[in-house]
Parts: C-alpha cells; structure tokens; sequence
C-alpha cells in the first residue's frame, strides 16, 4: 500500500483521461468516476495521487467522494448486488429483499462478505419500474423479485 508520499502508477486509461479533462469544468467528479470505473473503487493511493496530479487538496477530494453516495472507498464484492428501493421498489417490498439479503448472506447493506464474494447496496433506482421489486447483479436484473428466489440467484454466482 502507498504512503502518503509514494506515487502510485495510474491506469493508462485515467492518465488518458485525465489529460483530457485537467482544464475542463467539472473535471474532478467525471475524473472520480474514471477512476471508479478503472478499479471498482477509489483506493487512497489513487486519491491521493490524484489529488497530486490534479492539484486538489486531498480534503477536498474526499468531500467529494463521501459527498456522493456512487462513489465507493471500499473494494466492492466480485459480484455488486444493488437492491432497488426507489418508490415502485420501496412500496412492493424493496426492503424486505435487502432484510432476506441480510439473513442469507450475514452482511448489511454497504458491506462485503468475508469471501469477498458479495457486496450489498441500496440505491434509488434502476429504472426498470415495471418490474418492482428489483435488483441486480453486477448490471443483470431479477424483478417481480420475491424473498424465496434470492437463495437461487446467490447460489448461481456462488457456484460459478
């Protein structure tokens, strides 16, 4: 792990990036989201060599990460489950499948199982409405969800 004063070598992909964007507005957020996009998360040597190579006071770029809740500081599970609890979600039980989540897996929302195999997250909506409840795995989406499926979509992730 990088200390505070060691470089970490950036993706070529974000330094590309980021040439790109260093003059323009708005260029930390849709850098952030690069760098998300390159490892999953945004691990502190990559913030703080960012904070370098852009200029920004590492506090400032770190109010920007917790600020947003799409940023994440902490490595996600292999696969990123995201629990749909937007209002059609929320009111056809949106929050009973995180509670069964919970059960199944014995982690919370915001959290990796031990194995490194799950991430759990809820967010406000996936845009498939029609389909409430819903969630998705790694970007593939299960709706008209109900409690007794989950222990099946685990299983076919858990086992490959």
């Amino acid at each position: 792990m990088a200390t505070a004063t060691e470089e970490v070598k950036l993706t070529d992909g974000l330094n590309h990036f980021i040439s790109e964007w260093r003059d323009k507005p708005g260029n930390l957020i849709m850098i952030l989201h690069k760098a998300q996009e390159e490892y999953g998360y945004i691990p502190r040597p990559v913030a703080l060599q960012l904070s370098k190579e852009l200029g920004v006071p590492l506090a400032k770029m770190y109010g920007v990460i917790t600020f947003y809740h799409f940023f994440k500081l902490k490595k996600p599970g292999k696969y990123k489950i995201s629990v749909c609890l937007g209002t059609a979600c929320y009111l056809k039980g949106g929050q009973d499948i995180i509670q069964e989540l919970e059960n199944l897996l014995g982690v919370g929302v915001n959290t990796v199982t031990d194995d490194g195999l799950f991430s759990v997250e809820a967010v406000r909506c996936v845009g498939c409405c029609g389909l409430a409840p819903v969630l998705t795995v790694n970007g593939e989406v299960y709706g008209k969800l109900k409690k007794n499926q989950l222990t099946s979509i685990i299983a076919k992730y858990r086992n490959g």
